[in-house]
């Protein structure tokens, strides 16, 4: 019996966070060059967006582009920056086939402009689609959007639009970029790595977390299945005993 068919469609994690790491690392196995690595990293998001539409997750969010990889080579930054943009925009057809809307967040400023351009209108595309919301995170970093979301509530406090007793954290997830979308219920990432990397540090408080050696690239349709599998064999007590779990979840 495959992963796939394991799967409780009833206990679906509504949102699956992806650090997809390991893509130079395949390349360097296979005495390849960094690039190459990249490529197929593409293909393997494809592949991980069909399951997660077929089986039924609401929200995946894949951390495509961190801050901190505009310090990277900048030959490497403008060959992934195009790729990112020239794998989308063959992409929108499947995505709107597949009924997948695509949205972003990061810090959009320090993107080229061709590149936030045309995935903008990738974005109009397949924004009537009403299934599988496909995130790009790019150009983001968590530390960003939590000093990001400060500042503009402490704006708003200058306004007299609100009090400083009045900041709670529903304040804070209401001023970050993932204000419209659930927290992740699932966090995997690829690669063996064991840490988050700066990514989506608020929303991730009770996520489960995954960690995977497989490299990015290898990743398949069956590994996130079996994630799926795993996340719904855990207990999920948010702070709360078993107990309390237990008798919260009776009718």
């Amino acid at each position: 019996m495959s992963y796939k068919d394991k799967i409780d469609p009833e206990r679906l994690p509504r949102h699956v966070a992806v650090i997809m790491d390991g893509n130079g690392r395949w390349a360097k196995a296979h005495g390849l060059d960094r690039s190459e690595g990249h490529v197929e990293g593409v293909n393997t998001v494809r592949k991980i967006t069909e399951i997660a539409s077929e089986i039924g997750v609401g929200y995946l969010t894949l951390y495509t582009f961190s801050t901190e990889n505009w310090n990277r080579p900048q030959a490497e930054v403008n060959a992934l920056m195009n790729l990112v943009v020239v794998a989308i925009e063959r992409e929108t057809a499947d995505l709107i086939k597949n009924n997948v809307r695509l949205t972003m967040i990061g810090d959009f400023s320090r993107m080229p402009e061709f590149a936030y351009t045309r995935l903008c209108k990738c974005m109009d595309d397949t924004s009537h689609c009403t299934g599988l919301t496909l995130v790009l995170a790019i150009s983001y970093s968590s530390r960003w959007e939590i000093t990001d979301a400060a500042r503009r509530i402490a704006m708003a406090v200058e306004r007299g639009e609100m009090r400083s007793d009045e900041i709670v954290p529903e304040t804070v997830a209401s001023n970050l970029a993932t204000a419209d979308m659930p927290d992740p219920d699932l966090l995997i990432r690829t690669g063996g790595d064991h840490r988050v990397s700066n990514f989506l540090l608020w929303q991730i408080a009770y996520s489960e977390i995954i960690v995977v050696p497989t490299f990015w690239p290898d990743f398949s349709k069956e590994d996130f299945c079996k994630a799926v599998v795993d996340f719904q064999s855990r207990e999920r007590r948010f702070g709360k005993t078993s107990e309390q779990v237990g008798e919260s979840a009776k009718p």
